[in-house]
């Protein structure tokens, strides 16, 4: 393990707290720049004992000496905490994580994207239909059948729900199989798959590149002033997905990963904050 890539940086954060304009950090509102306190070896061993895997490198030596959890990508890192008895993640999406099937391969794509093409073509429309209640009834089974397929518990064994942006927009670290370490995002409440997070050479981008792109940022943002406060108020439609005039697509820019160059799929951050995102359950589904 590679310690030396987190040495200072939770001091670097918690710097961040004291300076004249942190609030206006996209996120910032969320967490407060505030860290969990950090794991010791035995907690991280008890841990990974309990979840049957052992964590990637660069997240474990974050878990051992920045914190287990808090300031971060989006709203913050979720912290990993032991409570009753148990070991677990806490935060908006949580729930989706399969912790039984940690150990099993994160596949690099659904079962059936065929499938998935086939649905959205065939997704009804409304103004295809003479009355509200015709097409009620056929967008009921065409999204009863689309969460079969793309909220299917297979599509994200092997990984972990990490952060989230709102509107039920999220981060995973996959922690299995041949994607162990990297950042996937995950946009299915936008009707697509889940996609990785890529640099500017489309190289795939792991846990350090992830949070210290963010830390890099948000301490340029700060030196320079920050930006609004306001735009932690997320631009979510009724349906749960960004708005295109505030936070463009869908913010990219918003935690600096696109502007320190992890291209377009380096999802800007969100406040997690479900209500905004519309009628939604953890999973994002009407």
């Amino acid at each position: 393990m590679n310690d030396a890539i987190w040495a200072g940086v939770r001091q670097r954060v918690q710097a961040l707290r004291d300076r004249p304009g942190h609030d206006a950090v996209f996120g910032a509102i969320g967490h407060g720049f505030a860290l969990e306190d950090v794991l010791d070896p035995a907690e991280l061993a008890a841990l990974e004992g309990e979840l049957g895997v052992e964590l990637p490198d660069d997240y474990r030596g974050f878990l051992l000496g920045v914190g287990a959890g808090g300031a971060g990508p989006a709203y913050g890192v979720f912290p990993v905490r032991r409570r009753q008895g148990r070991w677990g993640w806490e935060g908006d999406g949580t729930a989706l994580v399969e912790v039984d099937r940690l150990g099993e391969p994160f596949p690099r794509r659904c079962a059936d994207p065929e499938r998935l093409r086939t649905l959205l073509e065939q997704r009804p429309e409304e103004e295809d239909f003479d009355d509200a209640e015709g097409f009620d009834d056929a967008i009921e089974s065409w999204e009863r059948e689309w969460e079969s397929v793309m909220w299917s518990r297979d599509r994200t064994v092997g990984a972990i729900v990490i952060a989230h942006l709102g509107c039920a927009l999220r981060y995973w670290l996959v922690v299995s199989g041949p994607e162990r370490g990297r950042i996937w995002a995950d946009h299915r409440v936008d009707d697509e798959d889940l996609t990785p997070l890529l640099d500017d050479e489309e190289r795939p981008v792991g846990f350090a590149a992830w949070y210290l792109t963010w830390l890099a940022e948000a301490e340029r943002q700060v030196a320079e002033g920050g930006r609004p406060g306001a735009r932690d108020r997320l631009a979510c439609d009724d349906d749960g997905a960004f708005e295109d005039d505030e936070l463009g697509d869908r913010g990219l820019a918003a935690d600096g990963l696109a502007a320190d160059g992890l291209g377009d799929r380096g999802l800007g951050e969100g406040d997690g904050v479900e209500e905004t995102g519309g009628e939604r359950d953890a999973a994002g589904t009407r």
